[in-house]
């Protein structure tokens, strides 16, 4: 440890002069940014909505899928908490919880009826699927 105070670390008041003085001319200090609690702009929203990544999560299309859209006939999913693996096949799981349900929602389903310890605290309860 040093006995140095924690102000060397902050620019004295002339070198923050001199920065604002260099913002000025080169007029990046006059667009200014947004408060903390200001809302974003609509661009800003819509520039997230169309991006073309944003649908490639990994196992984004996976998870939306009807079980009868499935293509495997064992379905496999994880937790990513606990790092348990879970297979059923298609037929059992068609079987259970109908053609018209999500895999999404089966495999949460399927997770939280075998997860065991239980806490009471929504961060430590559960399983979280991960669907690869």
């Amino acid at each position: 440890m040093t006995d140095r105070p924690a102000s060397w670390r902050m620019p004295t008041p002339k070198q923050m002069e001199k920065l604002a003085t260099l913002l000025d001319r080169k007029g990046l200090a006059k667009s200014g940014g947004l408060a903390p609690d200001a809302n974003l702009p609509q661009e800003y929203w819509q520039a997230l909505l169309d991006d073309p990544h944003a649908e490639r999560a990994p196992g984004s299309s996976v998870r939306r899928l009807r079980l009868s859209e499935m293509p495997p006939h064992l379905l496999r999913l994880s937790c990513r908490r606990c790092a348990r693996i879970l297979e059923i096949q298609k037929v059992d799981a068609v079987r259970l919880y109908g053609s018209d349900a999500a895999w999404r929602d089966v495999g949460q389903r399927l997770l939280d009826n075998t997860c065991s310890p239980r806490t009471g605290r929504h961060e430590e309860d559960g399983c979280w699927p991960s669907f690869d």
